[in-house]
Order: structure tokens, then sequence, then C-alpha cells
């Protein structure tokens, strides 16, 4: 079988985490979690103000990997995250999936995936495994 993807092609996406993307991700999850949507609360945490939820991040992995690479038609199969810093509003990050390996009999492949704040600082990283058109 042939494919249209080639090992080392990737694919990137940026965004500025918004407080609306923090309130209708708990809304939409239901993931209400005071860090993630009070000030207060989230002032005497760990991360000392509020931080977006993780699997936000995780939604922007899905968004390059169902948009971009390998794009319209791409189904999940498997997807392992390590959530490695915080994200904050107003942080801007970087969606990068790369292709890591093609499955010779079938349109499967592995890609890695890494989330990069405004820093440079990786915040989420994982690997992805996706059935493509």
């Amino acid at each position: 079988m042939k494919h249209r993807l080639h090992i080392g092609q990737h694919a990137s996406m940026r965004k500025t985490i918004t407080e609306a993307d923090v309130v209708l991700f708990a809304s939409v999850s239901g993931d209400q979690n005071p860090v993630h949507i009070d000030d207060l609360a989230a002032q005497d945490s760990r991360f000392g103000r509020r931080i977006a939820h993780g699997m936000l991040a995780a939604g922007l992995i899905s968004a390059v990997l169902g948009m971009r690479l390998p794009g319209p038609g791409t189904i999940y199969l498997k997807q392992s995250l390590n959530f490695l810093k915080p994200i904050y509003i107003n942080d801007t990050i970087t969606t990068t999936v790369e292709v890591t390996e093609l499955r010779e009999d079938k349109p499967i492949a592995t890609l890695a995936t890494r989330v990069i704040n405004q820093n440079g600082e990786t915040v989420v990283d994982g690997e992805s495994l996706v059935f493509y058109e």
C-alpha cells in the first residue's frame, strides 16, 4: 500500500489560550475544577493562578491531526500524554505533530506530539496512533 505520508513530515498550529477557551472547555467537559475557573482558589494552588485544562491542550493535538496532518478523515486510535508544565491563560502555545512510523499494510501512522509555550518550554508531549484516509 502506498502512503501519502512520510517519516519526518510535520505540521503545527499556534494558539493563544484565552479566558473564553478555558470557560467554554469547562462548560463542555463538565470539568469545573476551581484551579481552572476560580481566581481566588487558583491563587492558593501550587500554580498561583488559573491554568488551562490539560485536555484542552490534548484537544489542540486532535485539531492538528484532524485538520492539518494527516488531515480530514483522520481517526484517533490511541494517544499518550505527558503533562509537564501548566498552561496559563494568555499563554501562546504551538502544537506540533510529526510522523515517526508508518504501517506498510494499513493506513495507520504513529506521530510524536508536542505542545510548546511561548518560552520554548514543552508543556505536553506524547504519541498518537491514527488511521488516515
